[in-house]
């Protein structure tokens, strides 16, 4: 089986042209350096060299060898120099996931001071409706989870980053407005607006309606926050979103929070990791500051 030393070898031999001084730049005694050669010769069963008096030449195996030397070699020298860079958490990559729809500002808030401080480390978000956020974790596609539902499963872990309220939104002409707190019974006449995700990944269904037995009249899905916001703030629907997403909305539209049933729906967002993975240090720098920039409301 080829190894790097053997790639290292045929590679410096082509290029110095002699045995002696092979072994004087690879700092290996001749005897060492012969056995090394005769060694793989002996296990690839075919001859890699042809001596013509003092100097050696390749033969069409020793050719094949040289040229795969040459082009992997340099990749591994690139390889350990990034690897090493990463070591120091200078270089690399962070691919994010996203289960929070609307946890984007928050997310854009993060973003530009990590990328300000590692300007060499390279960043992807993906939308969980393209993906499965856990399998994405579990299959290395992305290295951080941006959920509010995390699913405790063999090799993930979860940090907390913040807490919210999930609330009704309405407009603030709705006739359910002025209310403290909304039952189930108070959508069964309404259009309900949602990302698109599986309703039973929605709390407004999975914690609030289906536990009472209420259907809704109508389920819209939109997928993006400003457009979602304006058609219930132009009375097409109500949505379920977290509170300090409405509040930090409610000086340009005309809407309103209201409490899903007196004791409320309260969620955590967390970021989930594979456990027990070295963590390069921007990446633990990224965990900082995701917990210092919470949405302005849950300060």
């Amino acid at each position: 089986m080829l190894e790097r030393n053997h790639l290292t070898i045929v590679q410096t031999i082509a290029e110095v042209g002699t045995m002696t001084a092979a072994a004087n730049q690879l700092c290996l005694t001749q005897s060492a350096l012969s056995h090394a050669i005769k060694k793989l010769e002996s296990q690839l069963g075919v001859a890699i060299w042809v001596k013509e008096g003092r100097r050696l030449r390749l033969t069409q195996v020793g050719q094949t060898i040289l040229n795969l030397a040459d082009r992997v070699l340099p990749q591994i020298a690139h390889s350990e120099q990034l690897i090493a860079k990463m070591a120091e958490g200078s270089q690399g990559s962070l691919r994010i996931g996203m289960e929070c729809h609307p946890c984007y500002q928050w997310l854009l808030n993060i973003v530009g001071p990590f990328l300000t401080r590692y300007p060499k480390v390279d960043l992807d978000v993906r939308q969980r409706f393209q993906f499965g956020g856990v399998g994405a974790l579990l299959g290395f596609d992305i290295d951080v989870l941006v959920t509010p539902d995390p699913l405790y499963i063999s090799g993930l872990e979860y940090l907390p980053v913040f807490g919210y309220e999930h609330v009704l939104v309405v407009a603030g002409s709705h006739r359910l407005a002025e209310k403290v707190y909304i039952e189930p019974h108070d959508l069964s006449s309404e259009n309900v607006i949602t990302y698109p995700v599986e309703p039973s990944r929605l709390d407004i269904f999975s914690q609030f309606c289906s536990p009472a037995g209420v259907a809704v009249k109508k389920h819209t899905q939109i997928e993006t926050t400003e457009i979602l916001l304006q058609m219930v703030a132009c009375e097409r629907g109500v949505a379920a979103l977290p509170r300090w997403l409405v509040e930090d909305n409610q000086q340009k539209l005309n809407i309103v929070p209201i409490r899903l049933g007196e004791e409320g729906i309260f969620k955590t967002i967390n970021l989930g990791f594979r456990m027990n993975e070295a963590r390069p240090t921007y990446l633990n720098h990224f965990i900082d500051l995701a917990r210092e920039t919470m949405p302005n409301t849950t300060r």
